[in-house]
């Protein structure tokens, strides 16, 4: 049987084919589409196709439930990839920083899914299935299209299953509108179309706004997607941050500018086009350190069951005036885990604060020029992959970085702050695992004298030209102000914590279904203080309390949106990433999708 949904015929199987314009004018004039249901079955939305919605519908399929209809909107034609491993965020060069025994279980693994793909799909991306095996990483491209397979694998599970579905493929959600006297929530296109559901997780993933890019020549507020920067330039680029967001962007403009070489001993060398021989590539980066490189992980899941249970979170808080202090979820989440399995690694920090331990690690980055720990790093993770042995007190880190996701929401303001100043920075280095691959080409490109890292410090700034290009204004290791000139400046600082504001569903603000996230001063002189010294991230609240604001809007451990009384939404769950990053200051795609699709489910279901 045939549906009608958006001006698009949807069989049982989910296909979707367009219709004739004329058709698409019939449909519209129809605005108002409430998903009907048989008695006692609820109606579910899943806003956004990519991974975090591929876990989300996996989460439901896997659950055995028919008794809810789902609807799935993506606003590309493509389910499971995303943003990250679809054309709008690769290219072929680029690769996951994550080897298939690292990824979430799924419906079938990465190597049997290899050994089933396409010959000349392989051969596009030169890979061979009998040399694959379950520790290497892919294209991202690649992963992409096995993500996609999942999908499609899932969706044939829930029709033996009896699980509804209907996609909306090319349909993307404009506003989103919360229906309290109704149990309902009103979904709307952006052909002004709308939907009412139950319920509606919204699990759309990065977003990149443009502020610049198109109004200065020259000027790109991200490196995405990577085609817009396959063009030659004979000058040097300033690329803003040394993430890997920005090595995505070398990549790509590497290649369009010169050719990597690989001599009959497996040496990797770059070499300039010719009519791009002022090409050069500059990283500006606020501490002059470059990503660490990805290296063997003893457990290749990150300890997910080391995330603390809500029993003892509870019990934490009720111990410390409602609060969980960052000093007990790194020493449960970090410290014990060295001392258990590095114990002689334990007895050099035990005694170090969490500052001072910070201070340790960066230093000894510090110490060495980037580009030389790099190459160090590199060989160290080289016979860590070799040996399958971990560089543990990293992967601690990660473990870390993990964990205290989930409980921030928790910490105090002064904790939030000690953790964005002293650990996060860290963190962000340590645990970005760079791909050997991207790795090798760095170490080429800054070998020939193309790739280079500055240090710029907090204080540094952008000064955009009208004419095009801009100027970097920072402060050089000798105290002294520069002020360089670019024509071409890509900014590669990573997906940003958006703000409460710069969420694009304008019913959610209007009608305050969902309020900023804000955290709680533990000593309220510290919080009067920073308020009256001039801090904007600091209010005073109309319980006559300080907090600090931090990214996003508020939500609770099942990523339900919460109003400015404190009141969770039954209906709306945030999964979205970009818009909770208060609450979940790191977060790591497939892991985070994984995780949160979890605690969603058990809200969801009632279970």
């Amino acid at each position: 049987m045939l549906k009608i949904k958006n001006g698009c015929i949807v069989s049982s199987k989910t296909k979707v084919l367009k219709l004739t314009t004329a058709k698409k004018v019939m449909d519209k004039q129809k605005r108002t589409k409430p998903m009907t249901n048989n008695e006692g079955t609820q109606s579910l939305a899943i806003l956004g196709g990519g991974p975090s919605g591929l876990f989300m519908y996996k989460r439901l399929v896997e659950s055995g439930r028919t008794d809810f209809t789902v609807d799935i909107f993506e606003k590309k034609q493509l389910l499971g990839a995303g943003m990250p491993y679809s054309r709008d965020g690769a290219c072929d060069e680029h690769i996951t920083n994550v080897s298939g025994n690292e990824i979430p279980k799924l419906v079938t693994t990465v190597e049997e899914w290899i050994g089933s793909e396409d010959p000349g799909t392989l051969h596009r991306f030169r890979l061979d299935p009998k040399d694959f095996n379950e520790y290497k990483v892919l294209p991202r491209l690649l992963f992409g299209r096995y993500l996609a397979d999942q999908f499609k694998q899932l969706e044939n599970i829930a029709a033996k299953q009896g699980l509804s579905t209907t996609i909306h493929y090319a349909t993307e959600v404009s506003d989103i509108i919360d229906l309290p006297e109704e149990s309902k929530v009103r979904v709307i296109d952006g052909d002004g179309v709308n939907y009412d559901f139950d319920k509606v997780v919204v699990c759309t993933g990065h977003h990149w706004p443009k502020k610049l890019e198109g109004t200065i020549s020259g000027y790109f507020d991200s490196p995405y997607p990577p085609s817009k920067l396959a063009f030659r330039a004979n000058h040097p680029v300033a690329i803003k941050g040394s993430s890997l967001t920005a090595i995505d962007a070398l990549r790509t403009l590497a290649r369009k500018n010169g050719q990597f070489v690989k001599s009959e001993n497996g040496q990797l060398s770059y070499k300039l086009n010719q009519d791009s021989s002022d090409f050069k590539l500059i990283m500006h980066s606020r501490s002059g350190l470059l990503p660490a490189v990805r290296f063997h992980l003893e457990d290749s899941h990150l300890a997910k069951d080391s995330v603390l249970s809500d029993e003892e979170v509870d019990r934490v808080r009720d111990q410390n005036d409602g609060f969980l202090p960052l000093e007990h979820v790194y020493r449960r989440n970090f410290l014990d885990g060295i001392r258990t399995n590095r114990p002689e690694f334990y007895e050099k920090i035990r005694d170090l604060s969490l500052e001072e331990f910070v201070e340790e690690m960066m230093e000894l980055r510090e110490r060495v020029p980037p580009f030389q720990l790099l190459k160090g790093e590199y060989a160290e993770a080289e016979k860590s992959i070799d040996r399958r042995q971990s560089v543990y007190w990293k992967e601690m880190l990660a473990v870390l970085s993990f964990a205290m996701n989930y409980p921030a929401k928790y910490f105090s303001a002064e904790d939030m702050q000690r953790l964005q100043k002293t650990l996060m920075p860290l963190i962000s280095i340590v645990i970005a695992f760079a791909p050997q691959g991207s790795v090798v080409e760095m170490m080429a490109l800054h070998d020939a004298g193309v790739l280079d890292i500055v240090s710029v410090g907090e204080t540094s700034f952008v000064e955009p030209q009208e004419k095009g290009g801009i100027i970097y204004h920072y402060k050089d290791e000798d105290g002294k102000d520069v002020a360089a000139r670019y024509e071409t400046f890509v900014d590669c600082v990573g997906q940003p914590h958006l703000q409460y504001r710069d969420l694009p569903y304008n019913s959610l603000l209007t009608k305050h279904t969902v309020s900023p996230a804000r955290l709680k001063f533990r000593d309220q002189i510290k919080g009067q203080t920073e308020l009256e010294s001039g801090n904007k991230n600091v209010v005073k609240g109309p319980d006559g309390f300080y907090y600090l604001q931090v990214p996003g809007i508020t939500i609770n451990d099942y990523f339900q949106v919460v109003d400015a009384y404190g009141a969770l939404n039954e209906r709306i769950y945030m999964m979205a990433v970009p818009y909770i990053g208060g609450y979940n200051p790191d977060y790591s795609g497939l892991d985070f999708g994984e995780a949160a699709s979890a605690r969603i489910i058990k809200r969801l279901l009632n279970e």
